[in-house]
């Protein structure tokens, strides 16, 4: 349900947590989150108290989306993968997937020349390899929560890097394959220590900071360079 304090519209989305979370999304959509019976007086008192904090972040939202990519898939364009940066190689192969080769990232020109087409294909080939490299890496992670999920998947996410679901489900963003390993590695360990904790309260940062004591400067990174983690 969707509300508003002043010039701010936020919406509301109650669940079973015990605490009152506030958010802004990578969107600028401001998120409460909050428990099914924290009265609406209180909540509405929260974010009268953090609506300096909500201006803040979404101005500071508006000048990292400044920087946001505009794609024109041709040669000698920058791709990140794994925190490292590919030039785009267009190639006369009409069989040609999207393959990282001799440090370049190659797609077909049959492909390339359509920009709906070659950012498809230049997203599966992000989905191919998360459904390589993620579910490994969330099995090592594993031991170090002493949790298990019941299934990892990647997906289409929107503006979440990951989510947990309720039936102990992990879902993980294509363009988090953009990122580096070390943040790769925090997004995976923060979604691990929800199925311990599902909000985010001293206890689950706790654990967080337990499987990665660097956590904070992963998530800065995460902060300032996710605009750029894009096609």
């Amino acid at each position: 349900m969707t509300h508003q304090l002043n010039d701010i519209s936020y919406t509301v989305i109650r669940s079973r947590r015990r605490t009152a979370d506030i958010v802004v999304e990578r969107d600028g959509a401001v998120i409460v989150r909050a428990p099914a019976d924290l009265p609406d007086s209180q909540l509405k008192q929260a974010m009268a108290d953090r609506e300096l904090w909500i201006h803040r972040a979404r101005a500071e939202w508006e000048e990292l989306n400044a920087r946001r990519v505009q794609r024109e898939f041709v040669s000698g364009e920058s791709f990140l993968y794994l925190g490292r940066n590919f030039r785009l190689k267009i190639v006369d192969d009409p069989n040609q997937q999207v393959s990282l080769r001799n440090g370049r990232l190659l797609i077909s020109k049959r492909v390339a020349q359509r920009t709906p087409s070659a950012r498809k294909a230049i997203r599966d080939f992000y989905f191919k390899r998360g459904d390589e490299i993620i579910p490994p890496r969330v099995e090592q992670l594993c031991k170090k929560v002493g949790v298990r999920p019941r299934h990892v998947r990647i997906k289409e996410l929107g503006f979440h890097w990951a989510s947990c679901g309720a039936r102990s489900d992990l879902f993980f963003h294509w363009k988090t394959l953009m990122a580096p390993r070390s943040v790769l590695d925090y997004i995976i360990a923060h979604e691990l220590c929800h199925l311990r904790y599902r909000d985010h309260t001293k206890a689950f940062w706790n654990e967080v900071d337990k499987v990665i004591p660097e956590y904070r400067e992963r998530k800065q990174w995460l902060r300032l360079n996710g605009a750029s983690l894009d096609i």
